[in-house]
């Protein structure tokens, strides 16, 4: 199935997630995302804030602000992204496509990052995502000289069998659903190029 087709179809499908479901179902999410090694022995995280019922990203915002960590977030510079550190959840204001976004000037660099959540419309049982086309996470992480570990972050109903990958797809650390881990390269240089 091309790219544009499952595109719609999981739009579709999340569009139409009640709010107590989607509500519930992040909270599950970000409880398993919680426990592993992985997030426990980040310093620092990349979140994202949810749109068009994303799963939710607060309590892992709320969690790692209580265990010491700090957190960046993503705001759209033109054709990029760039990840600024956010203290409070006040300093995220309506950016490009209406996805709130850091208001700050603390900007990080990949290398800066030891954990980023990345968002997607579909993911695959090998760990490639489906995103909205855009491509600002690929050509910030193809920019990067040391990619932190990437955790996709969706709805068990967005995991796919496969998904069509193109040479400038980078596939994730990790996965993580409302209902599973899956882990897939150890390190960024374990990805396929």
């Amino acid at each position: 199935m091309p790219k544009k087709s499952i595109r719609a179809t999981m739009l579709a499908q999340r569009r139409h997630l009640a709010s107590v479901t989607c509500a519930s179902l992040s909270h599950a999410a970000q409880l398993r995302l919680l426990e592993t090694p992985e997030f426990l022995q980040a310093a620092v995280l990349a979140l994202y804030s949810p749109v068009y019922n994303e799963v939710f990203t607060e309590e892992l915002f709320h969690a790692a602000l209580r265990h010491g960590k700090r957190v960046a977030y993503p705001r759209v510079c033109g054709e990029v992204l760039e990840f600024v550190e956010v203290t409070r959840l006040a300093e995220l204001k309506s950016g490009v496509f209406g996805v709130l976004e850091p208001s700050g000037s603390s900007v990080l660099s990949a290398c800066d990052l030891d954990l980023m959540l990345v968002p997607g419309v579909a993911f695959d049982q090998a760990g490639f995502r489906l995103g909205y086309g855009k491509g600002f996470y690929d050509r910030f992480l193809h920019a990067a000289d040391r990619c932190p570990c990437l955790v996709g972050f969706c709805f068990e109903f967005q995991l796919v069998d496969d998904l069509p990958v193109e040479s400038h797809d980078i596939g994730m650390n990790m996965l993580v659903t409302d209902a599973r881990t899956l882990r897939f390269f150890a390190t960024p240089e374990d990805r396929p190029e």
